[in-house]
Order: structure tokens, then sequence, then C-alpha cells
């Protein structure tokens, strides 16, 4: 994913309940109303096997996810996890100086690799 840098990264890491109960609708709805978000750049997301994830999402400040954070929606949905989805989480927010993508990531031909 290519996003502005700099830009900010809300890290959400958190470990799953057992049973769905309505979890999919909420995230994918949590992630339409981001999208209309003023501020909102993006999102990735990754879940295992056994109920770990997660999820980042970019923001071009830190307004932005102040505003997010306090949508009203929103509020239900993390309420809800805390009751239902969510048996521990954790919520990091860091500023992306640079970004890089590859495989190649930051090369450029006047450089080489040096193997071990």
């Amino acid at each position: 994913m290519d996003v502005e840098v700099p830009c900010y990264a809300v890290i959400f890491s958190s470990l799953r309940t057992e049973g769905e109960r309505g979890y999919g609708a909420t995230a994918q709805r949590m992630e339409e109303l981001a999208k209309g978000m003023p501020g909102y750049l993006g999102i990735e997301s990754a879940r295992g096997a056994d109920g770990f994830g997660i999820t980042v999402s970019y923001w071009r400040d830190e307004a932005s996810i102040a505003a997010w954070r306090r949508h009203g929606e929103h509020v239900l949905a993390q309420e809800r996890g805390k009751r239902e989805w969510y048996a521990h989480y954790e919520i990091r927010v860091a500023k992306v100086e640079r970004s890089y993508s590859g495989p190649e990531g930051r090369l450029n031909t006047d450089e080489t690799i040096k193997l071990p």
C-alpha cells in the first residue's frame, strides 16, 4: 500500500474471543466509515487462525485520528469489542516518516546488496 508520508499509523493488535457474533459485518462497516472520514489514507489487516490479528490504519494527522476515535458508530463498536470480541488488544499510534515497497525496497541502480 502506498501512502503519502509523513502520515500517522494506528496499529491495532488484538486477540479475538471465540465466535463471530457480528464481528465481520461490524469490521466491514468500520472500514467503510473510516474511508469517508477526513484524513483517512488507507488500511491493512491480517488475522491468523489462532485469533491474533493486526490492523493498521493510516491517517494524515493526529486530528483525523482523534475525530475517528470519537465517531459515534465507531465508539459503539469499540464498546462492543471490549465486551464481546476481544480477549486482549493494544493500540499504538506512530508517525510514519518513510515508506518503501518492493521486493527491491529502497534500492536504486547505484546501490548493491552485500550478502554475508
